[in-house]
């Protein structure tokens, strides 16, 4: 394996990475943005407002992307088995 084998591998596996987790990240930062304003425009400073409703958040956002992000893993894991004669030379 030559190192630009290598760096090429690692940097497709951090973009797909990355991109899996943008839905998930995407949700809670909008949730989080939202409930932000919400606890400033009523002075509510409890911790539990913005906990439970960005995990709830999140649950329904990897429940709605599941089938997008199991077909991109899958598309990643079979490029990666198919191509690991070339990767082994």
């Amino acid at each position: 394996m030559t190192p630009e084998v290598v760096i090429g591998f690692a940097r497709s596996a951090i973009e797909t990475t990355l991109l899996l987790s943008m839905p998930m990240l995407a949700v809670s930062l909008v949730v989080g943005v939202v409930l932000s304003v919400l606890q400033a425009a009523t002075q509510i400073q409890e911790a539990t407002l913005t906990f439970v409703p960005k995990i709830v958040a999140m649950f329904l956002a990897i429940i709605i992307a599941f089938p997008w992000l199991m077909d991109t893993m899958i598309t990643f894991t079979r490029d990666l088995m198919l191509n690991l004669p070339a990767y082994i030379k």
